[in-house]
């Protein structure tokens, strides 16, 4: 699995974390081990420019997804063929601003997007309620799985659950 972080947003962050949460989230979505995803951490204005030039909004926003091959999650029985899952591009300001709203950390927030954008690069969308409710519970179930992970690897609570 390739899994390619670059951080061009001036804000530090804990990258291993975000690998390790990539690599937790596609094994459970059963993604084959040969495919690959991008994570891009830019700043307020790069973020502003792909949200203005995608999705036609202005300002930035937290997290954008960009699906290549348009993998689906395997099964039990059948992983997702091999391919290039896309692209997730994250702004750590935004996410700072948002995890001050929410009560915990900027990694948890960081996290939460880094899960979500996984989900909409394997076609889960929010757009309807019966939507919004499976990809949230997926997301959920990702996030504290990584937390649990987290805890039994090195004795301490992970990101998303920390306050």
């Amino acid at each position: 699995m390739s899994i390619e972080i670059t951080n061009e947003s001036g804000i530090e962050v804990d990258e291993a974390s975000i690998q390790r949460l990539l690599t937790f989230g596609l094994d459970l979505m059963r993604v084959h081990a040969d495919a690959d995803v991008a994570v891009l951490f830019v700043d307020e204005s790069a973020m502003e420019r792909l949200h203005v030039q995608w999705m036609d909004e202005p300002g930035p926003t937290d997290v954008l997804s960009f699906p290549m091959d348009e993998l689906r999650p395997g099964t039990d029985d059948r992983v997702t063929p091999p391919g290039l899952l896309g692209d997730i591009v994250v702004c750590p300001q935004v996410a700072e601003a948002q995890a001050k709203d929410a009560g915990h950390s900027t990694l948890a927030e960081i996290q939460l997007l880094t899960a979500h954008g996984l989900l909409h690069l394997l076609g889960f969308d929010h757009a309807e309620p019966e939507e919004e409710r499976e990809m949230f519970g997926v997301q959920h179930d990702i996030l504290v799985g990584f937390n649990h992970d987290e805890q039994q690897r090195d004795g301490r609570r992970g990101g998303w659950l920390r306050r």
